[in-house]
This record gives structure tokens, sequence and C-alpha cells, in this order.
């Protein structure tokens, strides 16, 4: 059996966020959709930085299925240079603004690790889901932040900054060093108040390709900490590296590494691509549909 469902008596994962005064059940698998408005993301940088290409991007997104839209205003590749906090805000408050003016229903996620861009974005359109790739590491003011103002937290494992993340990373065991990690923050998290929490590996993120695929086949794993699970590979290195080929050529590989997360038990996929992230989710829910 590819997909098994016997396991489900044995823990009781948190199925449900609350944001903007609503409920989302995430008892079914989800896409959150990447709006990047960097000039040097990886894969779509300087594609959407004016007004028109960022509503036409997350019309796309929305129209195509997703529940989420993620807004990153600073690349946080590997290599990528680090921009000043002014910097940020004057990318994503017009982003932001733009996108809930049109949009006014849309779940948006910000992708950033300040504290201080999650206070003035948060003072312009109200709640969102905070996505730190830092998991609280390079900001100590973090949690204090989405504690007091009561919002989403996406708590991800990294080890760096973008600058030197991906120097010979090296662990005992990926998958215990990053659970350790993760339970280490979300006490501090639990300390705060913060009650929404998602978990992400952080594939990609201070990991060779190899540690990559180790924290895939063993997703599983992080059933343990009972929370909704966020998968981001989306036309990753992992992909591209280990085919030979590039981010724009990575599609294929994508759908199939986002099929083996959700069979891992991923709830929330993060791509570019929404629409086919969808038919994944589609197909291995009536797969796992047939086995009951």
């Amino acid at each position: 059996m590819l997909f098994n469902q016997n396991d489900k008596g044995f823990y009781k994962k948190k199925t449900s966020l609350k944001l903007n005064g609503n409920l989302i059940d995430l008892s079914h698998p989800v896409v959150m959709g990447i709006l990047n408005i960097t000039p040097d993301s990886f894969y779509d940088g300087g594609a959407y930085t004016t007004d028109n290409s960022i509503l036409k991007r997350s019309g796309q997104i929305l129209e195509e299925g997703a529940h989420f839209i993620d807004i990153g205003a600073m690349s946080t590749r590997p290599g990528a240079i680090e921009i000043t906090t002014s910097e940020e805000l004057s990318r994503i408050l017009p982003a932001v603004k733009t996108v809930k003016r049109e949009f006014p229903e849309a779940y948006i996620s910000i992708d950033t690790y300040r504290s201080d861009v999650v206070k003035v974005v948060y003072d312009e359109i109200g709640e969102f889901i905070v996505n730190d790739i830092s998991g609280g590491t390079f900001d100590d003011h973090m949690f204090e932040t989405v504690g007091e103002l009561n919002i989403p937290y996406i708590l991800m494992h990294t080890r760096g900054k973008s600058a030197s993340m991906q120097n010979n990373p090296v662990y005992k065991d990926v998958v215990k060093d990053v659970i350790l990690f993760l339970s280490s923050q979300l006490i501090k998290l639990k300390q705060r108040g913060v009650c929404d929490i998602i978990i992400d590996p952080g594939f990609g993120f201070g990991k060779t390709v190899e540690h990559n695929f180790e924290l895939l086949n063993r997703l599983d794993a992080f059933r343990i900490f009972e929370l909704p699970l966020l998968v981001g590979i989306s036309r990753k290195a992992m992909i591209w590296k280990e085919l030979g080929i590039t981010p724009e050529e990575s599609l294929n590989g994508t759908t199939v590494l986002n099929t083996l997360a959700l069979a891992g038990g991923c709830d929330i996929l993060r791509v570019h691509d929404v629409k086919h992230a969808l038919e994944s989710i589609r197909l291995v829910s009536k797969i796992k549909n047939s086995t009951k």
C-alpha cells in the first residue's frame, strides 16, 4: 500500500489555523503560492516588481486555488545579499497594500525574519502569517512580537544566514538535529503565547542535497509535533542539481517531490506553480481515500 492510513490513531494533529477571524481548515492539504517581489530570487527574481505584475501574479495564485499568498521582499536564497530593514519595508509595504486592496479576503503570509517589519505590516493590513526562515534566531524580538499580535507563525529550521548557510553544513543526523531545534524553539514560542504554529524543516537552508533528500525520506518523523507541516521544495537546487537542469526546467521534478511530501504527511505545499501542486494533492487524496 503506497499510503498507509493505519497510523491515524497514534497522534492527533492540529488541523486548523485562525486568521482574520476565520478558522482555516488544514485537515486536507492546501497550497501557499509564492509572490517574490525581489530582484534577485533564484527562480523568478525581478518578475514581480510593479503594481500590475504583482496584481496579476496574486490573481493567478488565487484563481488557481491557493489558500495563501506568501509575499517576500528579500531574497533568502543561499548566497543572497542581506538588505536593510528600510529597503525591505520600501518593497513589502506597497506590495501588501496593493494586494489587500484588490483582494481584501486573501490570506497573506509575509516572508520575513524581522520583527520590525512584522509590526509595520500589521499596522497597515492587520493579521497575516509570519513566515520566518530563521525560526526566531535572527531577531530576538520576533517571538515576543508574534505573541503580542496573536498571529500565526511558520517556524522554519535554518543554519546561518544566506551568505554562509551552505558553507559545508554538517549534522550528526539531519532529521534528529532539525527536530531538536524545532522542539527548543516551540517551547519559547508557547511561552510567548503563540498558538497557531506551522512547522517547516527548511529544505535548502543550511543543508546539502543529501540532507534534503534525507529529510524528505523521513518526513513522517515530524508528525511528533502534532502541528501542520509545510514543505517548500519548489524548483530548488535539490531538484535541478540532482537532475543536471535549471530551475526553469524543474517543474516536473518539483511535482514528483511534492507528491512524496504529501505521502509523508505534508499539510501545506509552498510553491511557484499552484495549479500543478493542487493536481498532486487531488491525486494523492484519491489514493488515500481508496485505502480507507
